[in-house]
């Protein structure tokens, strides 16, 4: 075989995508990974506002009718109640963010389930972290 052949063949095997941390976890619940995906933080330690900063944000910006930002402080307020593992919070602070911007949660489809692969991530891949820092 020539040079060139070699340096222009296909890979013979073809290399499987490496799955992450997150789809992993949810490997067997494509409904919870689609809920979480965009709705989690993935390492919420290095978020530098508090979860009742971001509820505070919220409030007031959706009393000042400022929708766009409410609705932003809102998400992130779920982000955080999901880290919590707050079920309760997970479901208000969406269902405002649904509210305010018309869009569909999926979170909020199965909370309870997809809060309780959101915290079996942050229990094995959150020591990791924290042990790297």
């Amino acid at each position: 075989m020539g040079i060139t052949k070699r340096l222009f063949r296909k890979k013979e095997i073809e290399e499987k995508p490496k799955l992450t941390e997150l789809e992993q976890i949810c490997l067997n619940d494509s409904e919870v990974y689609e809920a979480l995906k965009d709705t989690m933080f993935l390492n919420p330690l290095r978020i530098d506002v508090s979860f009742d900063d971001a509820v505070s944000n919220a409030r007031k910006f959706e009393k000042e009718k400022n929708y766009l930002k409410a609705a932003l402080w809102y998400k992130i307020a779920g982000g955080l109640a999901i880290y919590k593992g707050d079920v309760n919070k997970v479901k208000e602070y969406f269902g405002k963010y649904a509210k305010i911007t018309g869009k569909r949660m999926k979170i909020l489809d199965n909370p309870e389930k997809a809060v309780k692969k959101a915290q079996e991530y942050y229990r094995k891949y959150l020591k990791k972290e924290e042990t790297l820092a």
